[in-house]
């Protein structure tokens, strides 16, 4: 019985993962089209705006002696033209997901088509709700005939605007990845040297540990020479910053102390891949290696609501030479031009001295698994 339990649990396990995993595949899928998220409340308040400002320019354009006549004719305008523009929006919406796969031509075609459609059938039943049977069928063909030609010209500019808008972002979003991969592979770790001598050294005396860095610096560089636009969850990357302080402590010795004070930061958070290890290697080339004595590396993890504060503290040597103060200035530009590109305005770096200890205090925001598949979506 106790088999059987397992077994139904792992599989509800099994389709629970599929049925997520799907979900992300799907928003990068949609990612693709050029056709935005009509669904989405700012494009729904958007279009509701352009809407209104087009139907006055259309009622501007008519011919009206009195204020009265003119605020009746724009109310007729807004809601046919409202419904017009509301009604293709909902219609693209829905058949959104099945456009995936498509060419752009496809695409437009058959967006094209189901709005000139939803505009024929709203002017047919505005025809019938406010003019027919006072109208003749001469004035019945005009109509339709006026409103798709107007449908033709708007949708065919909409659709261009919102084609050029997407290989705008689809443009941007390729160099902000490539840039962003370019500051990556520009933090890569810069002691492979130093660990292959260690760990040369202890082949002999320590089998044990030398076996334990060669897993540790390839995880290390695994993780570096993967994708940049990955995330991982907090815990993992403070266990990657372990693993970097290892590595360097088999060299160090007892020169290198570190002082984690990292509970208060979530293990579900999502963070870019290096985002702490960079600062720590900063923080030993610019500071242990610089001391004939070493020191002690403090990290310290705070939250502050949807808001995670990270600080990593080491002593600073007051006579560090020129070359140091450069390539620390180039390695913390770096950082932050990465916090940009993966954050925004929302992610920063920051450093002071205070007395003879340097700190590093990163702010980013609190990311979890879901948040990113809404960002995504």
């Amino acid at each position: 019985m106790g088999s059987m339990n397992t077994i139904g649990y792992g599989k509800d396990m099994v389709k629970e993962n599929t049925q997520t995993d799907k979900k992300p595949e799907t928003n990068q899928r949609l990612e693709h089209l050029f056709i935005p998220d009509l669904c989405n409340m700012r494009m729904v308040f958007v279009v509701v705006m352009v809407a209104e400002l087009f139907a006055i320019v259309l009622a501007l354009a008519t011919v009206s002696l009195t204020v009265q006549g003119y605020l009746l004719k724009l109310a007729l305008i807004s809601l046919f033209v409202q419904w017009a523009a509301l009604g293709s929006s909902g219609v693209l919406c829905i058949v959104r997901p099945y456009l995936v796969g498509m060419s752009n031509r496809h695409i437009s075609i058959a967006s094209f088509s189901l709005i000139l459609l939803v505009v024929a059938l709203i002017s047919e039943m505005a025809y019938w709700a406010l003019y027919y049977p006072d109208s003749y069928a001469n004035e019945h063909w005009h109509f339709l005939f006026r409103n798709l030609v107007i449908t033709v010209i708007v949708s065919g500019l909409v659709l261009r605007y919102f084609y050029m808008q997407h290989q705008w972002r689809q443009r941007i979003k390729t160099e902000s990845q490539a840039r962003l991969q370019a500051l990556q592979s520009r933090i890569r770790p810069h002691f492979l040297f130093n660990s292959m001598n260690t760990i040369a050294s202890l082949t002999r005396t320590n089998p044990g540990k030398a076996e334990q860095a060669v897993e540790d610096l390839a995880e290390l560089f695994r993780i570096s020479l993967g994708d940049a636009r990955s995330r991982y969850a907090m815990a993992d990357e403070l266990l990657l910053c372990k693993r970097y302080l290892g590595i360097e402590g088999l060299r160090l010795d007892d020169r290198l102390k570190v002082e984690w004070d990292t509970d208060a930061l979530p293990e579900d958070a999502r963070v870019p891949p290096l985002l702490l290890q960079p600062l720590l290697e900063n923080a030993i080339y610019h500071g242990i290696e610089t001391l004939p004595g070493g020191g002690t590396i403090k990290i310290l993890g705070q939250r502050n609501g949807r808001k995670l504060n990270i600080k990593i503290s080491n002593p600073f040597p007051g006579n560090e030479p020129q070359q140091h103060q450069k390539g620390n200035k180039i390695a913390m530009n770096n950082i932050r031009e990465r916090l940009q590109a993966v954050y925004d305005q929302h992610g920063k770096l920051e450093t002071e001295l205070v007395g003879n200890e340097y700190q590093v205090t990163v702010y980013i925001p609190y990311w979890r698994k879901e948040d990113e598949d809404t960002d995504r979506g």
